[in-house]
């Protein structure tokens, strides 16, 4: 059903007469029949301004009623003639959502005017009346179906006052999504903008998306995605009677933001795009969802981790449950549930793809708020879903949601996908090197996955490390519990570093796209007597979900001899002429060392990933900013490169200021060291702090990111 585009619904009937109405005549003592009449209704005012200022959901519009669960909305009828009576006129409601409402699926509510609301149920009563107005308060129950409504009025016969739309309410203390803290409510329900972190362990960046829940469309983009899931075409009223559960809606959600299963919303591609979008381009989620529901439900083309974890947050953020996007470094991809990656290496330190097991610099997903009564008690709170397409959950591709908790107790037998997603954090990683004749030797290697586990800060731009939420400190006790919980027995059995050689990689700081710098084997002999040794250093280009490509640097040291009791360092150069051709718009290079004893036959294996940074964009706000007012910004970039950029373009967004559409200025060349400089013009739309996010593209540097917070004024 469609929501209403105006404030007021004219009523066109008059509303049939009422059933007779019997009083008691005391004095003799039988009762007196009387009529009353009807409420002669011309129209009724859904006070959408009003209503959605209260239910904080202001920033979709004031054409439209949209409210939350659990929580009183005013609508004020307008009389034609007569008045209301109190205690003598009467009448009821019908709320329904869904295509064949039903009171016994929670799709249908039938309800009659009471002396006060009732905030665990439909109620309705009449908050005041004058002359020819009556002005009505009505509430839907904490764990009604969220969707779209139509809401009618029945005196004898029935009226329809109008339409709005039902969310989840997390300021509702009954609300399964209630969440106490406003600062936190205000960061991940009503914040349109925010930070993703990506990068590697070592080195953590960070890009600005624009959310964009409130845009124009999005939720509308967002109700679609639910009658567009499977379940709801297979089954529509038992998919709408489960729109109360935050737990079912958010599985649905990870579902439909891929489109492996489905007609969801993003198709995934981690190698060439020329087809559609690159997933780096992106800077926000509102161009993605339009997209999709304005071309049919067609797949958008293309987005990987970060992208999809990010609409996904666009998605649950609109509909009303708190969710944020977190990052896990050394994210673990453990395809056959054996909590092992194992890796495999020829004698070069080439790798070899033996399994699907991975190991990603970074992986992102969702967490959402919200309580888990069907779990035991003390597993509510954050829980991840990830929408990202990698295995099949009950025959789907979706994952979630578990219990954060749950991860960190080492409970596995939770719903949903706990042993993949503890294997994300916690997984073993063993590598082998596989000689020419056949023959495989155990690598001496120590990694540990699940590091730095990141989300934006609350009311600010920084990271909060979130890693405690999801694993005890390394060499607990409580650690060693979880792990035996989990019969995790690689973790509980592997052995610490032994005396001998030891190899690590080292890295200087302002490893810049565009220049030559040196990395670093560092290859220490803690023994009483010298080594020989075969050493061999390559750096290849790499992409976030550990693939490799082209080499871009290499040394072969065939006899190396170490003193006893002493450190080596080895420098490998890496020249820009070299890796500019080989590097994708991911901006690493993973560094492979791998060592022989030749006395010992030992090998020991070093890697590391590195991350080119890419040069500032710079943003200066020209005139004061103010809502309604036309504004300008003057961004620029230097290229660092010696050599042109070609076919240069800035895309530059941001919520509530450009009017939820991406600006784009070209410019056709930038000659080495010299600034791409552009004007934008927008307006603002609302006051307060909004992000300014800009992308720049060209043939050589791809997907640079920047952005300006601006306070708009009033």
């Amino acid at each position: 059903m469609n929501g209403t585009n105006s404030t007021a619904t004219t009523l066109s009937c008059k509303v049939q007469k009422q059933q007779p109405t019997v009083v008691q005549n005391k004095q003799l003592n039988h009762p007196r029949i009387t009529t009353m009449a009807a409420l002669d209704i011309e129209r009724c005012e859904l006070e959408c301004e009003i209503n959605n200022f209260g239910h904080r959901t202001y920033l979709n519009g004031r054409d439209r009623l949209i409210v939350r669960r659990g929580q009183p909305f005013t609508i004020t009828l307008h009389l034609r003639s007569g008045q209301f009576q109190p205690g003598v006129t009467t009448f009821s409601f019908v709320a329904e959502t869904g295509p064949c409402p039903c009171e016994s699926a929670g799709t249908k509510a039938e309800f009659s005017l009471s002396g006060a609301v009732d905030l665990n149920q439909w109620s309705a009563a009449v908050s005041c009346h004058s002359g020819n107005t009556v002005s009505l308060s009505i509430c839907s129950p904490p764990d009604a179906r969220i969707g779209r409504y139509s809401l009618t009025m029945t005196q004898g016969g029935s009226t329809r006052l109008g339409d709005f739309i039902l969310l989840f309410n997390p300021w509702c203390p009954g609300d399964s999504v209630y969440m106490e803290d406003e600062e936190e409510l205000k960061e991940y329900v009503l914040t349109q903008d925010g930070l993703i972190f990506r990068g590697t362990e070592k080195h953590i960046t960070h890009c600005a998306w624009n959310f964009g829940q409130f845009e124009p469309g999005i939720l509308d983009a967002c109700l679609q995605l639910l009658d567009m899931n499977p379940k709801y075409l297979s089954n529509a009223d038992q998919d709408c009677s489960k729109r109360n559960d935050p737990i079912y809606v958010s599985r649905v959600v990870s579902a439909m933001i891929n489109c492996n299963d489905d007609k969801g919303v993003l198709a995934g591609n981690w190698g060439d795009c020329s087809d559609g979008v690159s997933p780096m381009s992106w800077n926000g989620s509102v161009e993605i969802l339009r997209n999709w529901s304005g071309l049919a439900c067609q797949p958008v083309k293309y987005g990987q981790c970060w992208v999809f974890a990010a609409v996904g947050c666009t998605v649950l953020r609109a509909l009303g449950i708190p969710s944020r996007v977190v990052t896990n470094f050394l994210s673990a991809h453990d395809s056959n549930s054996n909590l092992i990656i194992e890796r495999y290496y020829d004698e070069n330190g080439t790798i070899i793809k033996k399994t699907r097991d991975s190991i990603w610099n970074f992986h992102c997903w969702v967490e959402s708020w919200m309580t888990r009564p069907d779990l035991k008690p003390g597993f509510d709170g954050w829980q991840a879903s990830d929408p990202t397409p990698q295995e099949r959950s009950e025959g789907v591709f979706c994952c979630g949601p578990i219990s954060v908790k749950a991860i960190k107790e080492g409970e596995l037998t939770f719903k949903y996908d706990a042993p993949f997603v503890f294997a994300e954090v916690n997984a073993d990683v063993v590598c082998w090197m596989q000689r020419k004749d056949g023959s495989q030797e155990k690598l001496s290697f120590f990694n540990r996955v699940g590091q730095s586990i990141s989300t934006k800060s609350v009311g600010k731009d920084g990271r909060e490390d979130i890693t405690h939420l999801y694993k005890y400190p390394e060499g607990s006790e409580e650690e060693r519990h979880v792990f035996e919980k989990a019969n995790h027995q690689n973790m509980l059995l592997k052995p610490k570093p032994a005396p001998g050689l030891h190899l690590k990689i080292k890295v200087t700081e302002g490893m810049r796209n565009g220049c030559d710098f040196d990395v670093y084997a560092v290859v220490t002999n803690n023994t009483p007597k010298p080594k020989l040794c075969r050493l061999m250093f390559c750096a290849r280009a790499a992409r976030y979900n550990s693939t490799v490509g082209e080499e871009c640097g290499m040394k072969d040291l065939l006899n190396m001899q170490i003193p006893p009791n002493e450190e080596k360092q080895i420098s490998l150069r890496l020249n820009y002429s070299k890796y500019c051709e080989a590097i994708t718009e991911d901006n690493l290079i993973k560094l492979v060392a791998l060592l022989i004893d030749y006395e010992t036959k030992d090998a020991t294996l070093a890697v590391r990933d590195i991350y080119l940074e890419n040069p500032e964009i710079k943003i200066k706000i020209l005139g004061e900013p103010k809502q309604n007012r036309k504004l300008a910004a003057e961004i620029t970039l230097k290229n660092p490169l010696s050599e042109p950029l070609q076919g240069c373009l800035f895309c530059v967004e941001g919520a509530n200021l450009t009017d939820g559409k991406a600006i784009q200025e070209p410019i056709a060349s930038v000659s080495p060291g010299q600034e791409a400089k552009v004007k934008v013009y927008f307006t603002p739309k609302q006051s307060g702090l909004r992000k300014l996010v800009v992308d720049f593209n060209s043939n050589k540097l791809r997907d640079v990111k920047g952005y300006k917070n601006i306070i708009i004024g009033k």
